[in-house]
């Protein structure tokens, strides 16, 4: 069982890389299932119903969410329909949605379980002890458990990973949109990353117009963000190797595709 995630998509940009891409990855690493973050994906902020279609269309099995979740109004006239779709289980109850997933991937399933963190962010449900619940529920099922921790600091990012060592494939920090360079399989056989990184623009400031970022910094006025609609994009994501037997990781390879890291197929 062999995975591939692609991180945070943020507009236009990160669909366009999404459909150059895939297909190139796909060939490449020849992937059993293959996981994208997608919460950016409409202008930077949440999805739609075209949009999620749009990266089932381009080979993806499941899409994950974060805290951008509920940004585009669009998404709760369709998200109890997405199948594919999975959303921060720590989300309150009601919440529409669903937080676990299964798929069937040949004979084989595989759990895909989004969480979301609470340091400096919303303050949710605990994610740790939502973890505990659904892993129970997953390991009923299936040995092979996909985690996407949408969260802001690494040291939250890095407790879950430890939490969870031992009891599932892979936990892969998403959300800060820069990809860190400590990717390993942990003691217990789960593979960890801090954050897999973004897919859009390559030369603004994670994904937004640089100008306005320094604005905001400079002058700390309101201002709006928007995604650069033209210029040069990157790609993040992670190639995720898993044992058939158990279920744990083998081996993971961070990708990063960039001007400065250029695609040799």
């Amino acid at each position: 069982m062999n995975l591939l995630f692609i991180g945070d998509v943020v507009g236009s940009p990160g669909r366009d890389m999404v459909k150059e891409y895939l297909p190139k990855l796909k060939e490449k690493y020849r992937p059993h299932f293959t996981i994208i973050n997608g919460e950016n994906a409409a202008g930077g902020k949440g999805i739609t119903e075209k949009i999620y279609r749009e990266f089932l269309g381009c080979g993806a099995q499941a899409i994950t969410l974060g805290n951008h979740t509920w940004d585009n109004k669009e998404i709760f006239e369709f998200i109890d329909q997405a199948k594919n779709m999975v959303r921060p289980a720590n989300f309150p109850e009601g919440t529409p949605g669903r937080g676990l997933a299964f798929f069937k991937v040949n004979e084989l399933e595989i759990a895909v379980i989004n969480l979301q963190g609470r340091t400096f962010m919303a303050p949710l449900d605990c994610p740790f002890r939502k973890a505990d619940e659904l892993v129970e529920i997953a390991r009923e099922r299936t040995p092979f458990i996909f985690v996407d921790f949408h969260a802001e600091v690494t040291s939250e990012k890095q407790a879950m990973g430890w939490y969870l060592d031992g009891r599932v494939s892979a936990v892969i920090g998403t959300h800060t949109h820069v990809q860190t360079a400590d990717s390993r399989v942990l003691p217990g056989g789960t593979g960890y990353l801090s954050d897999v990184g973004m897919t859009g623009p390559y030369d603004g400031i994670l994904g937004v117009e640089k100008e306005l970022v320094l604005k905001r910094f400079l002058t700390s006025l309101p201002v709006r963000f928007e995604v650069p609609k033209t210029g040069r994009n990157q790609l993040s994501a992670i190639y995720i190797e898993l044992d058939r037997k158990n279920g744990f990781s083998k081996k993971l390879e961070r990708i990063l595709i960039n001007d400065d890291q250029p695609w040799y197929s």
